[in-house]
C-alpha cells in the first residue's frame, strides 16, 4: 500500500467536506450516519454519543486499499456501518473521485 497516495486520499475527504464536490461523498456519509446511528454506536465507534460533522470526518480510518493502489475506502471504526467514503486516483495520483458506497 503506497502511504502517500493513502494520506492524499484521506485529506482529499477532508478538504471536501462542506464544500459542493463532497456532496455526493463526504457529506452524504456524514449526514446518513449523524442521522442513522445511535448514541451507543457512536460510542462504540468514536467515543463520544453525539458527534459534530467535524468529529465523524476527523474519526474515518481506512478499511482498505484496491485497483493497484487507485482506490481506498475509508469508514468509521469498529465496524457501526458497511458504508465507505471512496477515493479513486488517476495514474499520476490525482483524485479522481470521491463517493459514498455501500
Amino acid at each position: 500500500m503506497d502511504s502517500n497516495k493513502e494520506n492524499r486520499a484521506l485529506v482529499a475527504i477532508k478538504e471536501s467536506s462542506g464544500k459542493e464536490e463532497g456532496e455526493y461523498g463526504v457529506y452524504l456519509f456524514i449526514e446518513h450516519h449523524l442521522e442513522e446511528l445511535n448514541e451507543s454506536d457512536w460510542k462504540k465507534s468514536i467515543g463520544i454519543p453525539k458527534p459534530t460533522p467535524k468529529q465523524v470526518i476527523e474519526s474515518i480510518v481506512l478499511k482498505k486499499s484496491w485497483d493497484d493502489d487507485l482506490a481506498y475506502d475509508f469508514s468509521l471504526p469498529n465496524d457501526v456501518t458497511n458504508y465507505v467514503v471512496s477515493v479513486r486516483l488517476d495514474e499520476e495520483g490525482d483524485i479522481e473521485d470521491i463517493s459514498m458506497e455501500s
